[in-house]
């Protein structure tokens, strides 16, 4: 798959995040005034940050490309890995889904699904079967014991 020109998950993320403060502002539907959800949204936009971050680093400590379908040259199964098949994904949700917590709008949350299904159809079920390809039942094993989101 190599070649190809993609939009990256990044890419995706900050459309998203556009259109979640867009929704926030031109249509918020449902606002609700809450400190502790607010506070709570910003906790979690911190932790996706560092949950993507961190688990992308991974990817460097192990000599393998982080950007999606170039070819593998190790499975990483250590760090965010051995509780989540995706943490860079996951991480970037809890991101979006932190900010219309902080935005205290329901508007701002419209674009979560969204996203959801676009890194799953447009990433994750290809990158998996690209890393079943490489890795064989290494990969398959791997996949067994950890779930690919939570």
């Amino acid at each position: 798959m190599q070649g190809k020109r993609r939009v990256l998950p990044p890419v995706w993320l900050f459309f998203c995040l556009f259109a979640s403060l867009t929704l926030d502002y031109l249509l918020p539907l449902v606002s609700f005034h809450n400190l502790p959800l607010r506070i709570a949204g910003v906790v979690l936009i911190l932790f996706g940050i560092l949950m993507s971050a961190t688990a992308a680093a991974s990817f460097g400590k192990a000599g393998t490309p982080v950007i999606p379908f170039e070819r593998s040259t190790a499975l990483v199964t250590r760090g965010w890995y051995r509780f989540t098949r995706n943490p860079m994904y996951l991480g970037m949700t809890l991101s979006l889904l932190g900010t219309g917590l902080a935005l205290n709008s329901v508007g701002a949350l419209l674009p979560l699904p969204v996203f959801i299904v676009l890194m799953e159809m447009l990433f994750i079920r290809g990158e998996e079967r690209f890393l079943e390809e490489i890795f064989g039942d290494e990969y398959r094993s791997y996949s067994l014991r950890v779930r690919r989101w939570l």
